[in-house]
């Protein structure tokens, strides 16, 4: 993780719907399981029709088992049946961004979606899934391979 640069604003300035997701996200934070780096992270998505779901790191003595906050929030939502998503909040104690993975899991459902990095002294940058991930891994390259090299379209015909 990494802090966004560029323009930064202050969470009381937000719109009111932005600063409740952050304080979701904010909240769950406070539910992290982070013994081994005491990086303790919290995400909140919004839903289309509203919903807010909250994620916390979950770390595991086997590193690998370890799962972001910002997979956790977003599984969550999907794993309800929520497709539309609006907005991805993450916070953590210097407003550092999603990891690598978390991007490409957020690329895969929401790419355009506001994502609001802040921290803990009120900071907060507003980003684009595009623009924390400008090469995603898009799902036509599975559909073309899986049509043995013909693009969705052409293998309806």
């Amino acid at each position: 993780m990494s802090s966004p640069e560029g323009e930064v604003a202050r969470v009381e300035r937000l719109p009111d719907a932005w600063r409740e997701l952050i304080e979701a996200a904010r909240e769950a934070r406070e539910r992290a399981y982070a013994p081994y780096s005491q990086f303790a992270v919290g995400a909140a998505v919004r839903t289309r029709g509203g919903r807010v779901f909250s994620g916390a790191n979950v770390e595991n003595a086997s590193s690998g088992l370890t799962v972001c906050a910002e997979r956790v929030a977003l599984w969550k939502a999907i794993s309800e049946g929520e497709r539309e998503l609006e907005a991805l909040a993450v916070v953590t104690d210097v407003g550092a961004t999603p990891c690598g993975a978390c991007r490409q899991v957020l690329a895969e459902f929401a790419i355009d979606i506001p994502v609001l990095v802040a921290n803990l002294m009120g900071d907060v940058w507003v980003l684009s899934g595009a623009e924390l991930l400008p090469y995603d891994f898009p799902r036509q390259s599975l559909r073309t391979r899986l049509h043995g090299g013909v693009s969705d379209e052409s293998a309806s015909e």
